[in-house]
């Protein structure tokens, strides 16, 4: 029997080790796949590990970040890391169901119940040829246009509305335009020319 034991001793210990918590120390996020070095068992620093990220998401950890990690084939010298967290940002307070994408400086895309909320830390920016909003909006602050304005609808304001340059409707300037048959008294002007 003690011979058995010792012939699976190393099989044993093989099985034992597929799986370890570690802790991540580097991150390489130069390469095709992003490598870690990682702390495993007391005093086991791993390093060029690769990481495993579901495709069309990449994250880039912090030091201190922990890890799970496989021991392909049980081989310690073949090990790869498959999922990382970090619990000193993980978004909490989800109700079930809901997904979020979050970094540690608060920015974050919230897909809850019944609204998608996007919070930028500072800055939120779009980059794109062309950007279709089918919805209707409201906007709470100002806006800054940088560039041409075309409205395909009627617009209304309820505040001033001014230019720098002028404003034409159709051929008439309203800043330079004039009226014709003009009188002294009550009489009104003609058209604006």
């Amino acid at each position: 029997m003690a011979g058995l034991r010792s012939l699976l001793a190393p099989l044993a210990r093989r099985v034992r080790l597929i799986v370890s918590r570690a802790v991540v120390r580097l991150v390489d996020d130069g390469g095709k796949l992003q490598t870690v070095q990682i702390d495993m068992l007391a005093g086991e620093t791993m390093d060029g590990i690769e990481r495993f990220q579901e495709y069309g998401f990449s994250s880039h950890p912090h030091p201190g970040a922990e890890a799970v990690a496989l021991a392909v084939c049980g081989q310690r010298a073949h090990t790869v890391a498959v999922s990382v967290d970090d619990r000193r940002y993980r978004l909490a307070g989800l109700a079930q169901g809901e997904v979020a994408l979050y970094d540690d400086l608060g920015n974050v895309v919230h897909l809850s119940r019944d609204r998608i909320l996007v919070n930028g830390a500072s800055l939120v920016e779009v980059t794109a040829p062309a950007v279709t909003v089918n919805a209707a909006t409201e906007h709470n602050g100002n806006i800054t246009l940088n560039g041409n304005l075309q409205v395909n609808g009627a617009i209304s304001a309820s505040g001033q509305v001014s230019s720098d340059t002028g404003v034409s409707i159709g051929a008439l300037e309203l800043g330079t335009h004039t009226h014709g048959g003009v009188t002294a008294g009550a009489d009104s002007t003609g058209g604006p020319q």
